[in-house]
C-alpha cells in the first residue's frame, strides 16, 4: 500500500517540495522506478481528486447496502449498470492530476476504496488513507510554493551564499522526514 513517506523495500509513493531547473516551485513525486517533477498545481489537483474519490468511494459503499438491503436489488448485472449511470453523472474535476484515481465499492467486500496508479505503479487505498495522502500532497504544494520565496528572500539578504542556502534547505528536508 502507497504511503506519502520516505522509500522503503516496498515501494511507496511520496512527494517533497523542491525546485525546477529554473527555480520555479515544484514538487517531485517517487513512486517505485517512476519519478516526476509536478508544478504545485498539478499536485494541489491531484489532493482534491484523492480527496473526492475518497467521498465517492464511501458513499457508493454506503448506497450499494441500501440498495441490497433496503430495495433488495441484488443483481450483479443491474447494480453495475445502476454504478455506470451515477458516475457518469458525476461532475467531471477540472485540471489535470499527477496519478489516475478511481473511486471504487467493493461489491463482494462492502469495502470502500481508492485505486491510484501512474505508469507502471499502482496502489490501493483506504479513503482514510486517500484522505492522509491529499493532506500530504497539498503541504508539499504549499511548502513549495514558500521555499521558492524564502529562497529568493534569503537570496536577496546577501549574508548566505547560494550554496549555504540549498545547504540550509537540504537541512529542512532532513527535519521534514
Amino acid at each position: 500500500m502507497p504511503t506519502p513517506s520516505e522509500p522503503t523495500e516496498n515501494p511507496a509513493c511520496w512527494i517533497r517540495s523542491t525546485v525546477d531547473d529554473r527555480g520555479n516551485a515544484a514538487c517531485l513525486l517517487q513512486w517505485g522506478p517512476v519519478q516526476a517533477l509536478l508544478h504545485p498545481d498539478t499536485v494541489l489537483v491531484t489532493a482534491r481528486d484523492l480527496t473526492t474519490a475518497a467521498a465517492y468511494a464511501e458513499t457508493d459503499v454506503a448506497l450499494l447496502a441500501a440498495l441490497r438491503e433496503d430495495i433488495g436489488l441484488n443483481g450483479d448485472h443491474a447494480l453495475a449498470h445502476f454504478f455506470q449511470t451515477i458516475r457518469a453523472r458525476r461532475p467531471v474535476p477540472t485540471g489535470q492530476p499527477a496519478l489516475r484515481i478511481h473511486s471504487v465499492a467493493g461489491a463482494r467486500t462492502g469495502r470502500p476504496l481508492v485505486h491510484i496508479a501512474r505508469g507502471s505503479m499502482k496502489g490501493e487505498l483506504t479513503p482514510d488513507e486517500a484522505r492522509e495522502m491529499a493532506q500530504h500532497w497539498t503541504e508539499a504544494a504549499t511548502a513549495a510554493q514558500i521555499d521558492v520565496r524564502l529562497r529568493y528572500a534569503l537570496g536577496e539578504w546577501d549574508r548566505l551564499t547560494p550554496d549555504e542556502i540549498e545547504h540550509l534547505f537540504a537541512l529542512l528536508q532532513k527535519v521534514q522526514r
